[in-house]
């Protein structure tokens, strides 16, 4: 199965807030163009010679996707020359690690859907789409492979990230772990870390200041937690034609977000907490024995509009704030503008 990838792939993915002014405008025509390039380049490292490996390896990033990780490389790399031959490879090989996680981590979840299309294992089976995960992360490891020692140590340490998070958030928290604090540590590993690796290798490929470094991979990883904060508070929205899903998948399917264990830490206490969370809990559990989804749909209302879901939104802004801190000793510029706008984007958006 194969779907087109239009030639304006890239400009779409890129971010209308990100620059306002006459001379912003410029620079983010350049930096279209580059992204643009980076997409080239990466649905060629995506064809295999065997058509057995093929279709299933290109099948998510044909479904599309926000392209965030090579965007962030691309914009670290201007805090020096700018991008180059090594750049390109950077954002290429942090995207084909992203995706790869994709495969893994819905064989895992036994998720059914991944942007907006049947999820690759539900087309395939589990063993084709870990090995299309596999096939990209060997990709990934390839790219990395002539860009130094340092990079390769950069990309090991994050797929080990990677995995120790997915490894965590399957076994969940053991006796004694908070469970609010394991949950942010998975959120760390599953997404900031790679994100924080796209930031970081801008900067080590692109020219800039070594110092600029640990920064923007500190933002990384802050944008990377808010990110998945703000998936949580819009797991719960009304408005299907935004999230395109029903709203409280992940409750319905008891997947425990943040919202609910802050709803599990007020129960302790709080007894229309608890009536709530033992509502969602049974609801859960019978909808996974097989009743309709819509068991919990008073129940999803409820906690969309729970002083925990406001407060969810609370602590995404705050991570999202965080990251802005730590750019902050960054000189003034278009790119440093571009930085603190995305944050802010990822906290008010939509969808």
């Amino acid at each position: 199965m194969s779907l087109p990838i239009a030639e304006d792939t890239a400009t779409q993915m890129l971010p209308t807030n990100l620059f306002k002014g006459a001379r912003d405008k410029l620079h983010a025509k350049k930096l279209e163009k580059e992204m643009a390039h980076v997409e080239a380049q990466l649905v060629e490292q995506l064809s295999f010679a065997s058509p057995v490996a093929d279709a299933p390896a290109r099948y998510l990033a044909e479904a599309g996707g926000k392209r965030i990780r090579p965007l962030l490389t691309l914009l670290a790399s201007q805090l020096g020359d700018g991008p180059n031959e090594l750049v390109h490879r950077a954002a290429v090989s942090v995207e084909l690690t992203h995706l790869a996680s994709l495969y893994h981590d819905d064989v895992m979840d036994e998720a059914t859907l991944r942007r907006g299309v049947p999820a690759a294992h539900t087309v395939w089976s589990n063993s084709v789409a870990i090995l299309a995960g596999d096939l990209l992360f060997a990709r990934a490891s390839s790219l990395v492979s002539g860009m130094g020692e340092e990079a390769i140590v950069l990309q090991a340490k994050t797929f080990e990230r990677l995995c120790l998070g997915q490894l965590h958030e399957t076994v969940g928290p053991q006796e004694g772990d908070d469970r609010i604090e394991h949950y942010m540590q998975v959120l760390a590993d599953k997404t900031g870390a790679l994100i924080a690796t796209a930031a970081r290798m801008g900067v080590m490929f692109g020219g800039a200041k070594a110092e600029y470094a640990d920064m923007v991979q500190e933002y990384g990883e802050r944008i990377g937690v808010a990110f998945q904060l703000i998936d949580d508070v819009l797991d719960l929205s009304e408005d299907k034609e935004q999230t395109g899903k029903l709203a409280g998948t992940d409750l319905r399917a008891g997947v425990q977000t943040l919202p609910v264990l802050l709803l599990q830490r007020r129960a302790e206490t709080d007894r229309a907490a608890k009536d709530l969370l033992v509502r969602i809990e049974e609801g859960a559990a019978r909808i996974q024995a097989g009743e309709p989804a819509t068991l919990l749909d008073r129940e999803v209302a409820e906690l969309r509009e729970h002083e925990v879901t406001a407060e969810t939104l609370a602590t995404a802004k705050q991570w999202a704030s965080d990251a802005v801190a730590a750019i902050a000793p960054l000189p003034n510029s278009t790119v440093k503008d571009a930085f603190e706008r995305l944050a802010d984007s990822i906290v008010t958006r939509e969808g």
